[in-house]
């Protein structure tokens, strides 16, 4: 893609080219945090859901206890 950016860009100018690349290299370290937040909220989400499940099968059994 950068490539095609610089082709677009349609200059050789070491000042374009080092704006795009830095750029580039920082939209690529954006990615990758999202990810590792995706990454995140997944597993946080996952043992939340597990904890809920769980909280609901031990009231399931104390309702079911007889009086």
């Amino acid at each position: 893609m950068a490539k095609a950016l610089v082709g677009y860009l349609g200059t050789s100018d070491p000042r374009a080219m080092a704006r795009v690349t830095e750029e580039n290299r920082r939209l690529r370290q954006r990615v990758r945090d999202l990810e590792a937040q995706v990454l995140r909220l997944k597993a946080e989400n996952d043992s939340l859901g597990a904890a809920v499940h769980e909280a609901s099968l031990l009231t399931f059994e104390k309702d079911m206890q007889p009086v």
